[in-house]
């Protein structure tokens, strides 16, 4: 992976699993590195590791679902770095499974509004910054295997990520003659907090016979993983890369 020194990277959902994975891999490659999610402390922790390591990075608070929060963060990237080169788009809610007929419209609601609104206004003020600048960038949105694949019970979470889909194409071929690229990376299982809880409200039983019937690799990911995936679209070795959707997931799309 090349170095990214001089570069400036924004995270959202940077205060564990994929994007935390993804924050530390981009400070490891001389990247500066905006960490951006609701809980301010794991971000605090986070950017305490990042900077006892050599790196440089700053926390910034942040729920993607309010127009103002993601303005503030991309106007404090710019004050504080100077520009912004790479946007991974990682903050993501999964609600609760439920049929359909029981899910509150409030549920609904949490989850569009921070799976897909949310990137939405990302892009948004990420791309007027880039496009301000004139010195082109990558943008990486985080999807899901669910971008495909649907599940019962599932149904917010799953449109949510559906719907990123059809954004990230759509902003591709806005941004992609003015130099932007934007991708979209949709993860397997990965060992991470959001799916640990999938494995308590399933039970290990059936969590471990996916993995082993479903999946080609016979385990989780890990979110380094995810983040070398991610990185990898945001350098120049990726340059002709985009509106592309990467499927990290050992194999489990392809069983089904």
């Amino acid at each position: 992976m090349p170095n990214m020194n001089g570069k400036v990277a924004l995270v959202t959902g940077a205060s564990s699993g994929i994007g935390r994975a993804t924050a530390e891999a981009f400070a490891a490659r001389g990247a500066k590195v905006i960490a951006a999610a609701r809980r301010a402390d794991e971000l605090a922790t986070l950017v305490t590791e990042i900077e006892a390591r050599g790196g440089k990075a700053i926390s910034v608070p942040t729920d993607v679902s309010v127009a103002a929060d993601v303005e503030r963060l991309v106007v404090q990237t710019i004050e504080t770095f100077g520009r912004l080169d790479f946007a991974v788009n990682n903050a993501g809610f999964e609600g609760t499974v439920e049929p359909i007929t029981d899910c509150a419209e409030e549920v609904w609601d949490r989850v569009l509004g921070t799976n897909l609104k949310g990137t939405f206004l990302c892009m948004k003020y990420e791309a007027r910054a880039m496009l301000e600048a004139g010195h082109g960038g990558a943008i990486v949105n985080v999807g899901s295997i669910n971008s495909f694949l649907g599940f019962p019970g599932f149904s917010p979470y799953v449109a949510s990520k559906h719907g990123m889909i059809g954004l990230t194409t759509s902003v591709s071929a806005e941004l992609a003659p003015k130099g932007i690229r934007v991708n979209i990376v949709c993860p397997g299982i990965i060992d991470t907090p959001m799916h640990r809880r999938g494995r308590e409200l399933f039970g290990d039983a059936a969590y471990d016979q996916v993995l082993q019937h479903s999946v080609h690799s016979r385990r989780a990911g890990r979110p380094q993983e995810i983040a070398n995936c991610i990185l990898f679209l945001c350098s120049d070795e990726a340059s002709y890369i985009t509106g592309t959707a990467l499927t990290p997931d050992g194999g489990y799309t392809l069983t089904m």
